[in-house]
């Protein structure tokens, strides 16, 4: 039997639906999953069976038991996929939020790699059965540029740039607090967190070093807003959001540090609305760099995704800032200096 996970409800979530408060605190699981595991009654409120519509008062203990993980082979399926490149060796996609990279429990289809798997027809077993053509990932509700890889030359060429922090990965996100510093980096270790098992943390028991660099390129001083651009020297999962969130700074819209509730004291009712209604994290991965089995270094770029940029328009006209100089364009070609 899989260990439980527990969880306190804290004063911020008073008058939250239990199946909303378990959705924001398991991102990896799915609403339908967690009303059936709430039904079958290996979900618990203080001890005992609930629904999925009750409201929380706050203090109650939920406890969770997920079931094994089930081995499976992915299945190719007809999901649309935004192509930025591809080549007989491998392609680079923008993913789109609320798209999980690869099967896990309670996400056995409609992934990234279900979608690779019919659109590319040549990754079975490429880097492993479950994880055909995967050498790196992001968070489902963080879009931006991916790679993949259609053969085990290319998937360890790859693979090795990760390993030796060669690859170029820059993020964009906004920030709850107005940022002090303009930029600068941060170096503290990742590991998972000690309570709740879909959550990592600087205080992890065992850690892997985790070093975000960053800067700042807005202050909304009225919203206590910054947006900041990130450069990654590590990946580890959760990386940017566990970092920010040290900082006093988490991510606008993160359901898992405090980023979500975070909007409620925005108080430009219009920015709040917009806010609340987002359903994923304000973070975007705008740039990979790497070096091509060929030789060739490989610069990609994807602009915001409309649901982010809206925020941002409206903060830039709000504060009469020129949003042109924020623009990213789509592009390949050299891999630019890292700041």
């Amino acid at each position: 039997m899989p260990e439980p996970c527990c969880f306190q409800v804290s004063p911020d979530d008073v008058s939250v639906r239990l199946d909303r408060f378990l959705d924001d605190n398991l991102p990896e699981v799915s609403r339908s999953q967690i009303k059936r595991l709430i039904d079958e009654g290996a979900i618990t409120l203080d001890g005992a069976t609930s629904k999925a519509g009750i409201k929380l008062r706050g203090g109650e203990e939920i406890r969770v038991v997920l079931p094994e993980p089930v081995v499976t082979t992915a299945q190719a399926e007809a999901i649309p996929l935004a192509v930025l490149y591809e080549d007989s060796a491998l392609i680079v996609v923008n993913k789109p939020a609320h798209f999980v990279v690869h099967p896990a429990p309670g996400h056995q289809s409609g992934t990234l790699v279900n979608a690779l798997l019919h659109h590319c027809h040549d990754l079975s077993g490429v880097g492993g059965e479950l994880r055909p053509g995967i050498v790196h990932r992001l968070d489902k509700d963080t879009s931006g540029v991916m790679v993949a890889t259609k053969d085990d030359q290319t998937h360890q060429h790859l693979a090795s740039q990760f390993k030796d922090h060669t690859i170029q990965r820059r993020y964009r996100a906004l920030v709850h607090g107005l940022v002090a510093e303009n930029k600068g980096s941060i170096d503290q270790a990742i590991g998972r967190h000690p309570v709740h098992r879909k959550k990592m943390s600087t205080d992890a028991r065992i850690s892997r070093n985790a070093v975000t660099h960053w800067k700042v390129l807005r202050r909304y001083e009225e919203d206590r807003l910054t947006l900041v651009d990130l450069l990654l020297e590590t990946g580890r999962t959760h990386q940017i959001r566990v970092h920010l969130t040290g900082m006093g700074s988490p991510v606008v819209g993160d359901p898992l540090y405090g980023g979500a509730s975070r909007a409620k004291s925005i108080s430009d009712t219009v920015l709040r609305k917009m806010i609340v209604h987002l359903e994923r994290q304000f973070l975007h991965a705008w740039q990979l760099g790497f070096a091509h089995p060929d030789g060739r270094a490989m610069l990609f770029q994807a602009a915001l995704p409309q649901e982010l940029q809206e925020i941002l328009s409206y903060l830039e006209e709000k504060y009469n800032y020129e949003p042109a100089a924020l623009a990213i364009k789509a592009c390949a070609g050299p891999v630019e200096t890292a700041y």
